[in-house]
């Protein structure tokens, strides 16, 4: 009788404290699915900025991207998107920027958002996590356009002002 109660206290311990392992189940339906809700909103131009700017088709084209962009309800449809925007930058850097926005501020701002689409696409491509990739993505974008809204707002003469003589 002991020998039976040693072989069960026994048994016990050793299949009481084997863990259970449990399958990893990827959700593929979040990973499938684009949600733009927690994005930050988009950053108006002022009507003078947009005058001049509705006259730069490239741009209007960029901006027409992004519309496409928010439509993507699946990350098939946002790499078509951001390869879309890639596309679309390449051809905004390679066109004539109107004259009031060919600066260096412009430029670098177009880069940094340029820096972002890539690193999107390359959350893409790894099917990594998408929400700060967009978010930073957006923001970009946002200082890119606010960048039009300050060039255009700032009546100050550089050339008058590092003018020494």
């Amino acid at each position: 009788m002991q020998k039976l109660f040693i072989y069960f206290v026994l048994a016990t311990v050793i299949f009481g404290c084997k863990k259970e392992v449990k399958p990893e189940v990827v959700d593929d339906l979040a990973a499938k699915f684009v949600s733009f809700q927690n994005t930050p909103k988009t950053q108006t131009i002022n009507p003078e900025a947009n005058g001049i700017l509705s006259a730069w088709p490239e741009f209007q084209e960029f901006q027409n991207s992004f519309n496409l962009m928010y439509r993507a309800e699946n990350n098939e449809d946002l790499v078509l998107a951001i390869d879309d925007l890639l596309e679309k930058e390449k051809g905004l850097r390679e066109s004539k920027y109107p004259g009031e926005f060919d600066k260096t501020q412009i430029k670098s701002r177009q880069k940094v958002l340029r820096t972002f689409l890539l690193k999107v696409k390359a959350g893409l491509a790894e099917k990594t996590e998408l929400e700060e990739p967009l978010k930073q993505m957006l923001v970009a974008r946002n200082a890119f356009r606010n960048q039009f809204n300050t060039i255009i707002s700032n009546k100050l003469d550089t050339k008058l002002i590092l003018d020494e003589s």
